[in-house]
């Protein structure tokens, strides 16, 4: 009967263990990076009142017949799940995802957490704010790179270091030039002999330079008949001319273009004047009639050129009156019908011999004319830079030279570089087409005093799919030199626009320019103005030159018993025998986890859990209390035997 208040004991005492455990839990809930406990039972001493018996060809065996003496903790593990992120916002605030623990340092032993609340104390050292260790890494060497050879120890970031200056020895250039871009305006310099009045357009070739246009032969004639009579003052009339009754009664006609089109002569008299027949000629369309200086009438075909469609014709359309009673006959001393085709077609010619602003002079290239519909005359030519330039006189050209000027189709990028020194230098890129298709050349300048010292020009070209088919130096050269004059070195540029055949740099198509410096690895002094952490624990260094570079790497531990640790208060672990040693690495390598910056992991406790186990452990606690009291009343029985 005592056993069994001794068992009561053990019941009370060790769930009273089990409510300790489930009260810390719960008063960590809200502690970062915490991990929460389970106590486990397990029965304490055994009492063996008879052993086993085996069987025997009489009796069957028989069970040991024991008694338990009360319950103990069997063990209190820490439970390593994960708990959730909760986001803060600070860049030094780190949360694990997956496995593994930050490594602490005191100097002299390393400890481990979950809680990755972290930032840097006075001499920029990165410590965690909840104990004031210092956070362990492997620092960057000055080019950022991480050696694997360098040590784990405190993560050091001085704030403020200056990032020296680096001269630029590369241009990245890319993206487009239009193949079919022009904006090659075209004006007149020098008209000559030419009467050319106008010259507007833009040339289609987009190539700049000087055209000399010339212009050969002779204009085409119109068709003229002049009349028989001379010195003639317009007051006669045509009576008195020899004109009949009977000959003017006659149907008289003018017609034009071989016949083609015909008109009378109307309102006229035998008082009629030689001024008011002209006027009546004048009616007719596609004839000009007048008196020239000889006093003679001459009638004029309006449009130039020879042949049957460039013809006057003044017919009388019966022949009842004498041929030399007519208009025709009395004054153009002709029969009743006189003809006029004596117009000539011209002999004109226009050629451009046009000189480039870039590249060598060209071949003469002939150029189409243009005749006007209403005169006949040459008066225009078409065809110069490849077409779209306007070339016209107000009246006819005639022969001569005449010189025309293209402005050159360009397109410019710009970029800063740096000198030795940090300096800035604006480096333009200016291509201007050729005249040859997929051909342009580049000029490199720059807008301050500096000077170029060699390789500031070249030709590009590309192939006939738009691909890159090269980007080359005059004189065969493969980089830019340029003098800062400012005491830093020369500086030696190369110029990188994809590789030839490729479509990873400049490309020709027919779309739009935006060829452009990609980029350019040079930058001026900075100083080191904040930073941000990567998922595998990367410091980056952001620094006010717009440099990023690394700076050192956090460090992860790893252990092959993670419930083997032993609790150090604060959130922190030690290495004990049974964890086995500390496997140092990053995140992300052999360590499956990431790192999330601005945000910290939540305590792994489970309310619900910790309230069921409360109950459970509560009522536990009840029936152990009551074994005690039950025994106690059985041993008051027992006493009370005596009485």
């Amino acid at each position: 009967m005592l056993s069994s208040l001794f068992s009561g004991a053990s019941g009370l005492r060790n769930h009273v263990v089990r409510m300790d455990v489930i009260g810390n839990n719960i008063a960590n809930i809200n502690s970062v990076g915490f991990k929460r406990s389970r106590a486990l039972f397990q029965e304490s001493l055994i009492q063996t009142l008879r052993g086993a018996g085996r069987p025997s060809t009489i009796t069957g065996g028989t069970n040991p017949i024991q008694r338990g003496l009360g319950m103990t903790v069997a063990s209190i593990d820490n439970l390593f799940t994960q708990g959730g992120l909760e986001t803060s916002g600070q860049i030094t605030d780190l949360a694990i995802q997956g496995n593994g623990f930050f490594v602490l340092s005191n100097g002299k032993q390393n400890f481990y957490t979950r809680a990755g609340s972290f930032g840097f104390d006075a001499n920029s050292d990165m410590v965690s704010t909840a104990n004031g260790l210092y956070a362990q890494g492997r620092m960057a060497d000055a080019n950022g790179d991480i050696q694997a050879m360098a040590t784990v120890g405190n993560v050091h970031l001085p704030f403020g270091q200056q990032d020296p200056a680096k001269e630029t020895t590369t241009i990245q250039i890319s993206n487009n030039l239009n193949s079919v871009a022009t904006d090659s305006n075209a004006e007149l310099a020098s008209s000559g002999t030419t009467n050319i009045d106008t010259v507007s357009g833009v040339a289609r070739d987009g190539a700049g330079g000087v055209h000399n246009v010339t212009i050969t032969g002779l204009q085409a004639t119109q068709s003229t008949a002049v009349s028989g009579i001379s010195g003639l003052t317009g007051t006669e009339t045509i009576q008195s001319l020899g004109v009949t009754a009977q000959g003017l009664a006659e149907a008289t006609s003018v017609s034009i273009d071989n016949g083609s089109a015909s008109s009378y002569l109307t309102g006229l008299v035998l008082t009629s004047t030689v001024n008011e027949l002209i006027s009546a000629l004048n009616k007719i369309q596609g004839v000009e009639a007048s008196l020239n200086a000889s006093g003679e009438i001459e009638v004029m075909r309006t449009y130039a050129g020879a042949g049957l469609n460039r013809n006057v014709t003044l017919t009388s359309t019966t022949a009842t009156a004498p041929a030399a009673e007519t208009i025709a006959g009395a004054i153009f001393d002709a029969t009743a019908t006189l003809t006029a085709n004596n117009g000539t077609a011209h002999t004109m010619a226009a050629s451009d011999l046009f000189t480039p602003n870039f590249g060598p002079a060209q071949l003469p290239v002939t150029l189409e004319l243009e005749i006007s519909d209403e005169t006949g005359l040459v008066y225009g030519v078409k065809g110069l830079g490849g077409g779209n330039v306007t070339i016209r006189s107000n009246t006819e050209l005639s022969a001569g030279s005449a010189i025309v000027t293209t402005e050159d189709t360009q397109y410019s990028t710009s970029i800063t570089v740096y000198d030795s020194q940090g300096g800035k230098h604006t480096l333009v890129l200016t291509f201007t087409k050729l005249l040859t298709p997929n051909t342009w050349v580049w000029q490199a300048s720059l807008g301050g005093g500096e000077t170029l010292v060699y390789g500031d020009k070249g030709t590009v070209a590309f192939n006939s799919d738009g691909s890159l088919n090269k980007f080359e130096f005059d004189g065969g050269g493969n980089s830019l030199g340029i003098n800062p004059q400012n005491g830093s070195d020369i500086m030696v540029i190369r110029l990188d626009a994809g590789s030839s055949g490729g479509f990873n740099g400049l490309t020709g198509f027919a779309a739009t320019s935006t060829a452009a410096v990609k980029s350019q690895d040079g930058y001026g002094l900075g100083v080191l103005d904040k930073i941000s952490i990567d998922p595998t624990g990367k410091i980056l260094g952001i620094f006010t030159n717009g440099v990023t570079r690394t700076l050192a790497q956090l460090v992860l531990a790893k252990f092959n018993n993670d419930q083997g640790l032993s609790k150090a208060g604060k959130s922190i672990f030690e290495e004990t025998a049974n964890s086995g040693e500390a496997y140092i690495d990053f995140a992300g390598g052999t360590i499956a986890s990431t790192i999330s910056s601005g945000a910290l992991e939540a305590s792994n406790v489970d309310l619900a859990e910790e309230f069921t186990g409360m109950i459970i452990a509560q009522r536990g606690f009840q029936a152990n209390a009551r074994i005690i009291t039950t025994s106690d009343s059985m041993l008051d029985e027992l006493v009370n035997l005596k009485r």
